[in-house]
């Protein structure tokens, strides 16, 4: 479409209609964060404006002078927020302020539940930026003009927040954008100059950009100067932060400048402020948030740290500097040992990025261990929120695979609960002195691995296991293979051999139910033929007549469902098949004379053995049919 099209209205996307009507009807609390976004958002245009400086210098040269204005006008009842950035083509302001571009957004409409408080923290996770206008606004206007285009090739974007906006074409004098809020009744403190001057100290004076505001003049003043264009003087301290030394910024300016980059209005859990010197030099500020973004699980979504050079903005989302498993890190990276001019292919192959990831990596996985040690309820908090990204990490990063798992939290034997809060160190300092092995069993729910039937010879002696039921867990556990020298053991897989826990009498009992129960054995191999890869007795069971048992070398349910999820080809295996002679039910089979009733006793046990496993059965009905004729059978 041609910037000199004439007016025209357009529909706002569906999910963007929803959101402005929740923030139109106040769902913040705290209206006046809706001057930082703003503020926020010209600071990142003029960010845009000094990279593009970088490979096109005629950019800034119309205006050097990088800065924003607000202008609070009681008579008018309007807020202006006007910057000398990047500024908008007529097809950027439709993308940007037609449509909520950012993955998540249905997800984030669902999660909705009608308790105001509840949903504006959701909102604050989502991010909602320019649309936070409308919390205060009747009616917004927006003026903007690409650096680069002409002056008639500005754009006039406008709209009330409901249904649609307009746009056409308009004159801009110099670059950037101008916007205008035309203020609501209830939010008219906002057109007051020293209400606006406090908003903007309290949440924005970490903006690297001169926020300029017309100079205060007493009614005397006013009158003298009543001809004479008005005098703007800077109200922040325009200073980037992370530039800073930690002893001159506060806690309340490094949590508005972590809501500044993120767009998250909750605080973070902790954050990090580093500066080095030496061979490499760089300063780092990094965040843990509270909260997940909506997009956490898509690993498509560019993500990471914003980057700078020598304190010119370079990108918003640097992924190089940090593993993908540390992807819902915040916060900011300065360096000067890059080129002004690098881009993505470059970052990949300078050895500087290898060097500051290294380091970078270390100072997050110290503050989650810092946490871990001195603020454990806190870290509780993040485990529950990350906890299943911080598993991706033994796989994606083999150095530091010890530190990650001294971070990782499971649930266990040793209370039952389903929160997982107990590190592997707890464990190995409360494992048997003859204990080699950390066991673990694995289930769909914590329900499932909580009554696995594996779990009944453990708990019998006293064993802690522990219990995993993340779907990330058993491929989790085939990545670590050991901690503190010490080897994990999937109780639930091969033959059960617990070494010196077990006694030589538990070993002799074994070799003698093993003899005196062959014929069964066989027997139940025979109904069992092509289903299975081998039956025998156990003593892993207590309570159970039977239970399925994994191949040594076999890949374990969770596995195969993920993989097959992964539309990745799995290969065959049969499940071993192990009876509990001690049990009843098994005693009564293996005296049972009759071989169709032998035949359907066996399939049903082999059947409650895969449904015990969490498994889907092939054939329901038959199972059914089975269980109720032995029903009827033994009423009669």
């Amino acid at each position: 479409m041609s910037a000199t099209a004439e007016k025209e209205t357009m529909g706002f996307q569906t999910e963007a209609k929803q959101l402005l009507k929740l923030m139109i009807h106040s769902l913040y609390s705290n209206k006046e964060i809706f001057l930082r976004e703003l503020i926020s958002n010209a600071s990142d245009a003029a960010d845009k404006l000094r990279f593009e400086a970088l490979s096109n210098p005629e950019l800034l040269e119309e205006d050097p002078n990088l800065s924003i204005q607000v202008d609070a006008d009681k008579a008018a009842k309007t807020l202006t927020i006007s910057d000398n950035g990047i500024g908008m083509s007529r097809d950027e302001v439709i993308q940007n302020l037609g449509t909520i571009a950012r993955s998540g957004t249905a997800e984030y409409l669902k999660n909705l539940s009608g308790d105001q408080k509840k949903d504006s923290q959701l909102i604050g996770q989502f991010g909602v930026g320019f649309y936070s206008a409308f919390i205060v606004a009747e009616r917004v206007e927006v003026i903007t003009r690409r650096a680069g285009l002409p002056a008639d090739e500005a754009v006039h974007w406008e709209s009330t927040g409901e249904a649609d906006f307009s746009i056409e074409s308009a004159e801009r004098a110099k670059r950037g954008t101008t916007v205008i809020l035309h203020l609501r009744d209830d939010a008219l403190e906002y057109a007051d100059d020293w209400r606006t001057r406090s908003v903007i100290k309290k949440y924005s004076d970490h903006i690297s950009l001169p926020v300029m505001m017309a100079k205060s003049l007493s009614e005397e003043e006013r009158k003298e100067k009543a001809d004479e264009a008005p005098e703007y003087e800077a109200i922040n301290e325009a200073t980037a932060l992370w530039a800073r030394n930690r002893s001159d910024v506060s806690d309340e300016e490094y949590l508005e400048f972590y809501k500044h980059i993120s767009h998250d209005f909750n605080a973070p859990l902790s954050w990090s402020h580093n500066k080095v010197e030496g061979k490499l030099e760089y300063s780092s500020l990094l965040y843990i948030p509270e909260k997940a973004p909506f997009d956490l699980w898509n690993r498509d979504v560019t993500r990471g740290v914003k980057l700078y050079v020598q304190r010119t903005f370079i990108m918003d989302d640097a992924e190089q500097f940090l593993p993908m498993y540390l992807r819902f890190v915040k916060g900011v990276l300065d360096s000067n040992d890059l080129s002004l001019n690098v881009s993505r292919e470059i970052l990949q192959r300078d050895p500087n990025v290898d060097a500051m990831k290294t380091a970078l990596t270390k100072r997050v996985l110290d503050m989650l261990s810092k946490m871990a040690k001195n603020e454990p309820e806190k870290y509780q908090t993040f485990w529950k929120t990350f906890g299943q990204v911080i598993k991706e990490g033994p796989a994606e990063d083999f150095t530091n695979r010890e530190k990650i798992a001294k971070l990782l939290r499971f649930a266990t034997t040793l209370d039952n609960k389903s929160e997982q809060s107990h590190s592997l160190e707890d464990y190995v300092g409360r494992m048997k002195e003859s204990q080699k092995e950390i066991y673990y069993v694995v289930g769909e729910s914590h329900a499932m691995a909580s009554n696995s039937p594996h779990l009944e010879v453990f708990r019998k002696k006293g064993i802690e296991v522990l219990l995993l039921s993340d779907r990330v867990d058993d491929w989790l556990m085939n990545q670590l293979g050991e901690f503190d020298g010490k080897t994990f053991k999937d109780v639930g897989r091969g033959q059960l051999d617990l070494g010196e826990l077990d006694g030589e009498e538990d070993k002799k009992q074994q070799e003698k139910l093993e003899q005196e129960h062959k014929g069964l054995v066989e027997r139940v191999q025979g109904i069992l033929e092509g289903k299975v890869e081998e039956v025998r007795v156990t003593s892993r069971l207590t309570d159970s007549p039977a239970c399925l048992v994994v191949g040594e070398h076999d890949l374990g349910a969770q596995m195969r469902r993920i993989l097959e999820q992964a539309g990745q080809e799995v290969p065959d295996s049969k499940p071993i098949f192990e009876l509990n002679p001690g049990h009843p039910l098994v005693q009564k089979l293996d005296k049972e004379a009759d071989e169709d009733r032998f035949g359907d006793l066996v399939e049903v046990l082999f059947d409650q053995a895969h449904l015990a496993e969490g498994a889907q059965l092939d054939d329901p009905t038959a199972y059914i049919r089975k269980l109720n004729k032995l029903l009827l059978e033994l009423s009669q």
